[in-house]
């Protein structure tokens, strides 16, 4: 096989910085709520609320520097289909929570 078959196989493929970017950030990410349950000199509201905050922006940093979702013309379709999913979870989860809850208000009361 010629080593011209593999000139692109690494076109999309991420750089050891970028990697270690991601790997520093999602430490830091993780540390930050760890340390505020840990220490516990926080409220309760503001503990839960940074662990929501830094979790979303984990699932970011790990979209970005691990899965290479971008904007670049390859990168574009990745967003679609993580898009496509995200939307049909959603309605999955949320119809069968409204199925579930609707269910419940249906039935009669227990003796």
């Amino acid at each position: 096989m010629s080593s011209a078959a593999h000139d692109n196989h690494g076109a999309g493929h991420g750089s050891l910085g970028s990697y270690a970017i991601g790997f520093v950030l999602s430490v830091i990410l993780t540390a930050i709520p760890f340390y505020m349950v840990m220490d516990g000199g926080f409220s309760r509201h503001a503990t839960i609320l940074t662990m929501v905050v830094l979790g979303l922006v984990q699932v970011v940093v790990h979209l970005i520097c691990f899965l290479h979702m971008n904007m670049s013309s390859e990168g574009r379709w990745n967003v679609m289909a993580f898009i496509f999913t995200v939307i049909v979870i959603l309605l999955v989860v949320g119809l069968s929570l409204w199925i579930i809850f609707s269910a419940d208000m249906l039935m009669m009361p227990m003796p």
